[in-house]
Order: structure tokens, then sequence, then C-alpha cells
């Protein structure tokens, strides 16, 4: 698949020269506090020196960065619109965020006097979307980021949905091989390089799309590599990456930050769409604060500590998680790793001094700090004209009542009340293709937004719309029954929380009958107390034949359960979102609408 079009980079030389015309000079205030330097760098252009025409040797140079917009164009709803906030008496306050017609507001403020601005992205732009963007195979989101004068992201697990084939048509455009062209114009693609650097044709050994791509201005060179996780094979169906493999992060960041050494870039930034956990949820908590407990775990913290010194800074999402943390280098010198948590909520201005003398980034200077993309801005009105043109196409469709719930249904929680009420759906669905189905597994990551019970728009509140379940599952995933014996489930189960789920375990959400206890005082597999876990009331039988229903990710061996994709008989159903579709219309009036499952089936020790 070629990495862009000619039409794709006339664009981008296009694009290059706005820029230019347009750009201007301070940096925002969150990034103001640049360490002292030789020549007093500052926050404008020629530093130390009034004559323009001379650039002083230190440069600051601006970049903005944001991961996992997944589409969400409106404003995201419930807690998935919310961030959490540490005030300085220590305690927290919530503030709503998110929606493009913000995010472009705060990025146009943050870029205004800073001539030397750069837009990165660390993955996950398109993919599980809300319908305005899913329903048209995330053009919307493209045409979005397009304005938002993206300059570079990364890959991540999701741009694999719908497999390499459809990723190369977001990148170079062209109308949908099925569903076609969604308006009189055909779609352009993205103005921007999407960087995939261990992602390699397994035919070709060659990376599927470029690996690298450089920032150039007035001779500052800032080079950027972009990987996804190592382990996407896991947590995307088989068939979004056949004739893919995936290879290590580090060592082929290593191997680009090399080249683009050889060829003269010594400033360099990787985008790895894979992540931490910080010790807070706070966005603006201080992850470098000292005590037991503090800084940041998780995958990220070791990649970031195997990764060249040649790399001079980090911007990473997958986790949905925000922080701003230094962790050190092979060298032992810190280096900044940001992720600004999901959906458009917050994005991270960073400052990287280039000293124009070495062509790298003065580490000791760099600076970063998250912002909330607040929504008590002005509108881009570009961005408001943009849905409302896929509104107008989506809202026909996505409008229609489907069901009716007396209080928020929310999907947090080791079991949540909307996995519990998916689950139910996916059993009774099963039992309407095979009477005898037993039970019904869903995994946690497919669900993507609780259902709120206050009105998202002129519905009335308690209506669940078309388009609210199409945000809580827009994977179209089938729903899948098989034939496991009862240690099959078993081991199912413990799968959760064992195997590659064991430093970060995977709760499956389980239909109503089936209980068990999750003992966190103990280990891996042995959390699952084989001994309680029972179905309507009798324990599991190992020898017995279970009828079970699970989505077909699930059903691929998907989320690290090799067990579930070992089922026999196999019969496969409609997707899951005409399941729950189904359940919710069988099972609520408006007059007696579903109200929030208990989710008691888990009963959860220490």
């Amino acid at each position: 698949m070629p990495a862009t079009s000619p039409a794709h980079h006339q664009r981008r030389r296009r694009r290059t020269n706005r820029l230019l015309a347009t750009a201007a000079g301070v940096l925002t205030a969150g990034a103001l506090a640049a360490a002292a330097l030789p020549g007093s760098a500052t926050a404008g252009e020629n530093h130390g020196n009034k004559d323009k025409s001379h650039p002083g040797r230190y440069q600051d140079v601006q970049l903005l960065s944001f991961n996992d917009l997944h589409g969400n164009l409106e404003p995201p709803s419930g807690s998935s619109g919310r961030v959490t906030e540490l005030q300085p008496d220590g305690t927290t306050k919530t503030v709503d965020a998110g929606g493009v017609e913000y995010l472009a507001t705060h990025l146009r403020e943050a870029r205004k006097g800073n001539r030397y601005s750069i837009t990165a992205a660390g993955g996950d732009m398109v993919g599980a979307s809300p319908l305005i963007s899913g329903l048209f195979h995330d053009e919307p989101t493209i045409e979005a980021l397009n304005k938002l004068d993206l300059d570079v992201t990364s890959v991540g697990n999701h741009e694999f949905d719908e497999g390499a084939a459809e990723l190369g048509r977001l990148q170079n455009g062209g109308c949908h091989p099925v569903d076609g062209c969604y308006t009189d114009k055909e779609f352009k693609g993205a103005d921007f390089p999407y960087l995939a650097a261990n992602v390699l044709d397994e035919k070709t050994k060659k990376p599927l799309l470029k690996p690298y791509w450089v920032w150039e201005r007035n001779g500052v060179n800032v080079g950027f590599i972009g990987v996804t996780l190592e382990g996407t094979p896991g947590i995307v169906s088989a068939e979004g990456v056949k004739g893919l493999a995936f290879k290590d992060e580090v060592e082929t960041i290593n191997k680009y930050a090399e080249e683009l050494q050889r060829q003269g870039v010594k400033s360099i930034v990787a985008l790895i769409h894979e992540g931490g956990f910080p010790a807070s949820s706070s966005y603006n908590y201080d992850c470098d604060s000292p005590g037991a407990g503090d800084g940041i775990s998780g995958p990220i913290a070791d990649i970031a500590k195997n990764i060249t010194p040649q790399v001079d800074a980090l911007v990473t999402g997958h986790t949905h998680n925000a922080y701003v943390c230094t962790i050190p280098d092979p060298a032992g010198k810190p280096r900044m790793v940001t992720s600004a948590a999901s959906f458009g909520r917050l994005y991270t201005d960073t400052t990287l001094t280039y000293d124009r003398a070495t062509g790298d980034i003065a580490r000791t200077a760099v600076k970063s700090a998250n912002h909330v993309v607040t929504r008590d801005v002005r509108r881009a009105r570009d961005m408001t004209r943009l849905i409302r043109k896929w509104n107008t196409l989506a809202t026909p469709i996505g409008s229609r009542p489907i069901g009716y719930i007396s209080g928020d249904i929310v999907r947090d929680g080791t079991e949540s009340p909307l996995g519990d009420l998916i689950a139910d759906a996916q059993l009774e669905y099963g039992r309407t293709l095979d009477a005898e189905t037993d039970l019904a597994l869903m995994n946690p990551g497919g669900i993507r937004a609780s259902l709120t019970h206050a009105a998202g728009g002129t519905e009335g509140d308690g209506v669940v719309t078309f388009a609210e379940g199409f945000t809580v599952q827009p994977f179209a995933n089938t729903v899948n029954l098989q034939d496991f014996t009862g240690a099959q489930v078993i081991q199912a189960l413990k799968e959760q929380v064992s195997g590659p789920n064991e430093a970060a375990p995977k709760i499956l959400q389980i239909s109503s009958g089936l209980t068990y206890t999750l003992d966190l005082t103990k280990t891996g597999a042995d959390r699952v107390v084989t001994d309680s876990i029972e179905l309507d009331g009798s324990p599991i039988d190992p020898s017995a034949t279970y009828r079970v229903a699970t989505n077909s990710f699930l059903a691929g061996g998907g989320d690290g359960f090799p067990t579930l994709g070992q089922g026999t008989n196999d019969l496969v159903g409609e997707d899951d979102l005409t399941a729950l579709e189904q359940y919710l219309t069988a099972n609520s009036t408006a007059t007696d609408p579903i109200a929030p499952p208990k989710a008691d089936r888990i009963t959860i020790v220490g």
C-alpha cells in the first residue's frame, strides 16, 4: 500500500504554505516557564537577538498534541465528557470537556504568536466512533482533523478496525468501496501523514505506511516516528490485521531514530500508541512528585526507559489516561512523556527548545502541561458547519428511539450495570437463535460509552436513541454462539486475570444467572475462585457442555482470551447492536423503563 498519493503531497504543500503565511508568536501560559538557557531562550523567535534576519541560537518550538479522539466530534456525554481537576487544597472537581468545536478554538488560540508550532497526535483518531462519524467510516473525523491543521499522527490499534485497505483510503482518499460517496464530493483523505513504523506488510516486510516524517521551518528540523502497540493483533479482529506484522516498539523507534540521525535530524519525537497508568486520575496531577506510589506505571514506563536517548520526547496514548511525566532514558536523563486522556477533552502544550548550533533539543528546557478543552469558549464555526453537515445525514437514522431507561446505566466499575445489560441482551438474542443458549460473556473494552438518562438532543429524558446505542457498541461485531466444556468456561474466566491479562485484568461482563467470586487478595488465575463459579445456583460442571454467546471479537480469542477462540458448533447471528436494540425495545416502554442493573453478579473480595 503506498504511503501517500501525489495528490496528498500537493495538498500537504498547499497547507504548509498556508501555515507559513498565517502563523504568529507567544506560547500559552503552560509553556512559558522554559528553563534558563545560554542566550536566555524565550517563547518568541530569535532568542536574545533583536535582528530578526539573524536568528538566535535557541528557538522554542511549540508541540501541541492529543490522542484517542475516537471520532468524538460532538461533546462527549456523561463521564466520557468530563475530566478531574486537582485543586490547590487537595480536593478534586470535575470539568465538562471535549468537542471539536471547542478543541479547534483552544488549539487556534494556543498557536497564536507561535510561528514554530507543530500539532501531533498519538493514534486512535478514528474507530469506536459515535454515529456521526462511525456511520460514515470516519470520513467526518478525517475532515475535522484536516481543519484542525493536524500535522502528523501515529496509527493506533483502532485505525485497523476495518483493515489495512480502509486505513489506506483514510490516508489517500476515495469513496468507500461498498457504501460509495456520501456527498457530491469525493472524500479527499488526510492532509497529514499517518505513521506506522512498526506495522509491516508480511509479504514485502516493509512498513505499511511512512515510518517517520520531518517538520521543517527556517532551519529548524524535528523528526517524528510513529508506532502502535506491538500487541495490536490481540485487541483487533483477525480480519483487521490480516497480512500485517506488528514489531517491537522500542526496537523500531531506535532503528528509525538512528536513520534520522544519519540524515542530520537530531531533534526527534516518538508518537507511541501505548500508554501508562498515573498514580492520580486528575489531569493536572504532578506526575514527578516524590513519594511512594507516585509517578506512572504500565507499558509506557518500560518502553520509555529503553528508547534511545536520541529521542527527545514521547507523545503517547491508548490507556485514555492524562499525564505529563519525566521518565529517565537509558542514559539516566529525564525525558518528557505525555498523554492527553481521550475524546478531545485535553490537549498537551509542550515547549521543545531547539539549539541551532547542535540541531538538537535542549532537553533540560523541555516543559509541558495538559490543558482542558473547556466548553466556555467560542465554538469554531467551521467545525459547527462540518458537524451540521454530517448530522443532517445521520439524524434520520440516529434519532430513532430504541428503548427507555429510568436512570444512567454506566459502564464504570469492575462489573458495570451497562455490562450486565449488554450481556443479558446477548443472552436473550442468543436464545432466539438457539433456545439452549446458557450464558453470555462481553468484553469491557467493547463498551465505549454509558447510557445517560438526560436527553442528548430533542428525544426527551430517558429515551435511548439508535445513535446512543451505536456510541455504546460501534464495532459491528456479530453475536456468535459456541459450545464450550465447563472446564473451558472456567479457564476463560481465569484468563481475565492471568496470562496477558494478569498485570491489567480484563473482567468480562456476564449475563444473569452466572455468578462467582473475584478475590483480589490473591494473584494470577487464583483470583477467580473456582468453587464459587455457578450458573443458576449450580456449580459449573467441568465435563458438561455449555452454549455460550459472545461477540465475534471474543470468539476469535481477542483481548487475551485464547480459550474463547476454541469453541465448537459455531452459529453466527446479527451484529451486537441489533441484539442491544431488540432487548431494549422488548423490555422497556416510556411508562415502564429499564432500571440500571445492580451489578451484583461478581462478588469482589479485597
